[in-house]
């Protein structure tokens, strides 16, 4: 655990996760992230507090309250309150389309989340029960099976990135939720947090900046470096 730890202090943590891991709220055989670190540092259960949420299968950057002012703030600034801001890089790796992709753009689409199968659907339009969701992407390589692409994350929305681009034929590998042809060994998909940028609840006036590497670096991943 002690070397997944990429940032801490007296009021949160950034913690580089594993495929595999729920950051909370686990069914039974997953490791509960929250709970883990708690015992790591010797806390009550309820102290460590996730503040955004990764999906299961997704690696990379997982910000932690550590006290209840904490909490609050950053809470806020993951909802845009109070002129508080934060930026969300990801990386992914998609199965090349057959049809050319544009280089870089904005997304923009109406999320609709189906709570009782764990699935988001993007739509163009506004309806009720759709909250709008936004990103912003760059392909940044291309291979013979797969596109390498980062991703800013301009909202929070379940399951966000992984809808939007299955909405315009993009498949994350391994995502066989939302269109892969093939699951991945490890059993989770190539989108990884690559970094988070966030006020710093003890000074909100100054900003923490952290990076995680994928925590298993093979070559896919290692493209991203080139």
């Amino acid at each position: 655990m002690e070397s997944r730890i990429l940032y801490k202090s007296g009021a949160c943590a950034v913690v580089n996760k594993l495929a595999g891991e729920a950051v909370e709220g686990e069914k039974e055989g997953i490791v509960n992230l929250a709970r883990g670190l708690s015992g790591f540092w010797g806390l009550n259960e309820d102290v460590v507090q996730a503040v955004h949420r990764l999906d299961v299968p997704v690696t990379g950057c997982t910000l932690f309250a550590l006290t209840k002012p904490a909490f609050t703030l950053l809470a806020d600034a993951f909802a845009g309150k109070n002129n508080l801001k934060i930026e969300k890089i990801y990386w992914a790796v998609i199965e090349k389309p057959l049809r050319a992709v544009r280089e870089s753009g904005d997304l923009i689409h109406w999320i609709e989340t189906d709570t009782k199968h764990n699935k988001s659907y993007a739509h163009n339009e506004y309806a009720a029960g759709r909250k709008k969701a936004a990103l912003r992407y760059k392909i940044t390589g291309e291979g013979i099976n797969y596109l390498f692409t980062q991703i800013e994350l301009l909202s929070g929305r379940h399951h966000q990135i992984r809808a939007q681009f299955a909405k315009e034929g993009l498949h994350i590998k391994g995502d066989l939720k939302y269109g892969a042809k093939r699951s991945e060994k490890s059993g989770g998909i190539r989108l990884h947090a690559r970094s988070l940028e966030f006020p710093d609840p003890l000074n909100a006036a100054e900003t923490i900046r952290v990076t995680a590497d994928p925590p298993v670096l093979d070559n896919l991943w290692k493209e991203f470096f080139t």
